[in-house]
């Protein structure tokens, strides 16, 4: 006996709704977050550039804390006064960078992401 009855293959609509609404949900949170991990990327290649300059550690921890504020400005991030620690022991020089970004997510949802590295550097007099 043949069978004349053809089955159907594939997602329902059901199936395809709930399936846009989480790539959504994962879309809105990825492009919400995106911005915070961009500056610390910026900040890292700023503190990573710094390293490698001996002229610039061989200032005072003062000018040093200038310098980098003013490559942060140009590049336009702002970190708490706190979020960077230069440290000079000697012809070391450390700069220890730990922030916490809070993103707003949803109503009152928010995610917090946080950022530690340390920067460390032996200086040529």
């Amino acid at each position: 006996m043949i069978s004349t009855r053809k089955q159907q293959k594939g997602a329902s609509i059901f199936a395809i709704i709930v399936l846009l609404i989480i790539a959504g949900f994962f879309f809105s949170v990825g492009f919400k977050l995106y911005p915070a991990y961009f500056d610390n990327k910026l900040v890292d290649s700023v503190l990573t550039e710094m390293i490698g300059n001996n002229d610039e550690l061989n200032q005072s921890e003062f000018l040093i804390k200038r310098t980098v504020q003013r490559k942060f400005t140009v590049n336009q991030i702002r970190l708490p006064k706190e979020a960077l620690k230069i440290i000079k022991e000697g012809n070391k020089v450390i700069l220890d960078l730990d922030y916490q970004v809070r993103v707003p997510m949803f109503a009152n949802v928010d995610a917090m992401v946080k950022f530690k590295k340390k920067y460390e550097a032996e200086v040529q007099p």
